[in-house]
Parts: structure tokens; sequence; C-alpha cells
């Protein structure tokens, strides 16, 4: 027998290989449904021998089925209801739909992509970089009185990290229920584990997904991006600011960022909750009930409308892509767009290009210095494609920004964890909320503004004259675009 593998084994080899890339092709024709993801799976898989369809059995599956546990937290917690609407609800309504009358459809788009009402009488506070967001963070747990559930990718054991520390410490030393999940791989960019400090203080915590072993590592791929803060069930944080000093921008941090974060009041926050408890449940096991988790909320003195949009690959699957096409395509006068990551899909590159080709303001910002370069070099050719049709895409000066925002027509405003890349609108975990006001539209508006104003315009001729080998360069990163 061992003289017969000696012999034979490049032929066993190949046949292994043949076996393997067949069965990726039959499953990427099956399942996946993207034409372009399908082409390059079945090609990495019949030419990158062995590794390519371990490749794919690792990273191109979605196993994850996490249907059983939103319908077993549905029951624990309140049904959805609307809070009372006031006379200063319609009129403001009114006033967004004299601004853009299309966006009754957008509404009507996300609540069937979503089933979630827009939910009246919110306060949304803009918190830029750590240096505003932890500190409203941690005083929000300090705060607290009977929960705490958070939510991060990131929980670094640094500064800022040990600043949240404590304050948890402290929350569940006067009895507050603490919860708190990180994401496994992002549990891990900083040495020691915070993640495996917090279990050791005797506070409840579960990574999201681990992926040290072998069998775990099929779930490398899809992380949970998630930032998400509730205190007392009432009041909530989101945006795109992770738990780290490099958001801190006045600690002077060796790789500075700059980010936006929120600070949100309001029903809405039922919406933050409901997502923290599906995934708790999924990592944890744990279930967390009506009482104390789940109080009832009332009205904000803002008058923000809002909704929560959960994105991922399982159960709300495309939801994000959905809800921005949507918005472009209601879009009446401005676009307005911070992404740190810009691959999106061909369907919303189109939608980009329509709207500015009927007269739309299109402006994307984004970082001059990206952290991840291939993800920038990849993205020169969509770019090109977007300013031969009109639109402006600026790139801001440094340091890195990590914002993400989207703002219609000074109406409509998209803020959360995602970028408008394919890790964050295919893969990973996202949550986002779309917000209905013009103030603040106009105060979001006003902080991209600074953006530009310090931000450098990009060329077609800028583009058009790259050499030979940038070109190149930013062509093979083309070619990785959709596992970037």
């Amino acid at each position: 027998m061992i003289e017969f593998v000696q012999a034979y084994w490049p032929y066993l080899v190949a046949g292994v290989n043949v076996i393997l890339a067949v069965a990726v092709t039959l499953h990427a024709v099956l399942y996946k449904p993207e034409t372009g993801s399908v082409i390059a799976w079945v090609g990495v898989a019949w030419f990158s021998p062995i590794f390519g369809p371990l490749a794919y059995f690792c990273l191109g599956i979605n196993r994850i089925q996490r249907k059983a546990v939103s319908l077993e937290i549905g029951k624990r917690i309140p049904p959805e209801s609307l809070p009372p609407i006031l006379e200063e609800d319609y009129k403001l309504r009114n006033e967004l739909l004299d601004r853009c009358p299309d966006l009754i459809g957008l509404a009507e788009l996300g609540r069937n992509v979503t089933g979630k009402s827009i939910l009246p009488g919110n306060n949304v506070t803009l918190l830029r970089n750590g240096d505003n967001a932890s500190p409203s963070m941690i005083e929000a747990i300090n705060q607290a009185e009977k929960t705490v559930a958070l939510l991060t990718y990131i929980f670094d054991s640094d500064p800022v990290g040990e600043e949240f520390l404590e304050a948890l410490k402290a929350a569940e030393a006067r009895g507050v229920e603490v919860r708190i999940l990180i994401d496994a791989v992002g549990s891990d960019y900083s040495k020691p584990n915070m993640a495996d400090r917090l279990s050791k203080e005797g506070l409840h915590v579960a990574k999201f997904l681990p992926t040290r072993t072998v069998m775990m590592f099929r779930y490398g791929n899809m992380r949970n991006h998630r930032k998400i803060l509730v205190t007392d069930g009432r009041i909530g944080f989101t945006g795109g600011t992770n738990i780290r000093i490099g958001h801190a921008l006045e600690m002077n941090p060796k790789v500075p960022v700059q980010c936006a974060h929120f600070r949100l009041e309001g029903p809405v926050v039922a919406h933050l909750r409901e997502v923290f408890a599906i995934d708790w449940a999924f990592a944890s096991g744990e279930i967390l009930e009506r009482d104390p988790w789940f109080p009832d909320i009332e009205r904000s003195d803002g008058f923000v409308g809002a909704r929560g949009v959960a994105n991922g690959p399982d159960e709300d699957f495309d939801h994000m892509t959905q809800v921005i096409l949507g918005a472009i395509s209601t879009s009446c006068s401005s676009i307005r767009v911070v992404s740190p990551y810009f691959l999106p899909d061909p369907p919303v590159i189109k939608a980009l290009n329509v709207a500015a080709l009927r007269g739309i303001e299109v402006d994307i910002v984004l970082p001059s210095d990206n952290n991840i370069p291939i993800v920038e070099w990849a993205a020169v050719m969509k770019l090109q494609e977007l300013i031969e049709k009109g639109c402006r895409i600026h790139v801001s000066a440094p340091p890195f920004d990590h914002t993400k925002l989207m703002v219609i027509d000074g109406v409509w405003s998209l803020i959360g964890s995602t970028n408008w890349d394919p890790r964050s609108l295919r893969l990973n975990f996202e949550f986002n909320v779309e917000c209905y006001s013009t103030d603040l539209a106009r105060q979001l508006e006003d902080f991209i503004d600074e953006k530009i104003d310090g931000a450098r315009l990009i060329t077609l001729e800028e583009i058009k004259a790259r050499s030979f080998p940038v070109k190149l360069r930013d062509g093979l990163a083309r070619l990785a675009s959709p596992y970037l």
C-alpha cells in the first residue's frame, strides 16, 4: 500500500483536487446568488489545487442559521408598538415629504425589508471620535441601575479599554446585570485578550464565533462588526467606534483614527436591544428575559423618526444593500456618503451613476491613505466609473477616517457600523439606524462639509495618469474585490 501511494501520489492528489473542485462548483452554482461570486470561487477551486476548495469550505459557505434563536427571542420581548404620535410628528412628516416626495416609498421599503416600523420621538446625538463617544458611553454605564448590554467588534487592552473595564466591574459590583459580547477575532487585536480578562473578573462575557479550533475556523469570514451599547434598556449607542485608544485623538495614539458614534434615546432603542439579545443568545445560550432587559420605552424629547436595520449573512441577508439602493433611487437633490472602505456591488455603483446622470449631486468621501491598501487599489476602477458619470470623490485628510454615514436630500440619514464593501454588506453582522429628520440631516451634512473642506477632489486625469505598474497593481487588486 505504501509503495502504491509513493508511486501514484501525484495522480491521487490530482484526483482528490478534481473531486473537491467539482464539489465546490456544484455547491456554488446551486447556492450562490451572485454570478460574479460563483465565477470567482469556481476559479479559485480549479486553479488553486487543494487550497482553493479548502478556502471555499472555510470562507465561502454560510453555515450560520440563527432563525430559531430569533424566534425564541421574539417570544420573550414585548411586541413592537408605536409610541403616541404628536401633532409635531405630522408637521415634520409633511416637511420631509415636501422636500423629498418619494420618501414615503423608502419608508415602505424599509418596513418590508426589516419588518419594523419607523418609530417617532427619538433623540439622536452625534459623538465625534472616541474623545466624545467613550466618555459618554462610560457615563451611561456608570449611571446604569439595572442592566448593561455591550456588543463590540474590538475591545482592546489599552488605556481606553481599561476605563471601560473599570466601569463594567463597578456596575456589576453595585448589582447591575452586565452582559458583554465581543467578536472572537476582534478580541484578539490586542494582548492580553480583554474578553479573557473580563471573564476572570467575574463578568458575563461571550465571544462571537470563536475561530481558534479547526472546526470553528469555518466561521472565520463572518464576523460580528456591530457596535451596540444599551443601558437600562432605554439608552442606546451605536456607530463605528470601537473600544480602543486609536479613536481617542486627544490622547495622541500611535495610529489615530477619526470616527463617528451616536447616542440614542427613545423607542428605537428597542431595536438595538433586540439585536443584542439575539446575538447574545446565539453566542452564550442565555435567553434574556423581559424584566429587567426589555422595559417599556417612552418618547424622548426629540422628534427623529428612526428604525434599526440589522444586516448579516443569515436571515438578515442583503437588507443593507436594499435600503441603500432604495435611498439612492428616491433621492431628489443630493446623496452624501462617507465610508472608510468603498467596494460596493455593481448595482450600487450603477444606481449612483444613474443618480448623477439625472442631476443629483453625489459626493463620496473616502480616506486619503487607507489602512488596508489593497482595498484602496481595488476601488480605483469603480471610482473612475463614478467620476465619469459626474459623481464627486473626495479623499479626506489624515488621520484615517473610519466614519460611516449616508445622507439623502438633507432629510434622511443612515448611521451605524456598515462599510461600503463586500465584507460589511454580505459577510459580516452589522447594525445601522435609518433616521428621518431635517435637523439631524443638517447636522450630519455640516459634519460632512467639514470633511470635504479639508479634502482633495480626485480627478479623472489623476486616475488616468497612473503609471502602468500602478494600473496593473490596481487591476489585480480588483480581482480580489469579492473577498475584501
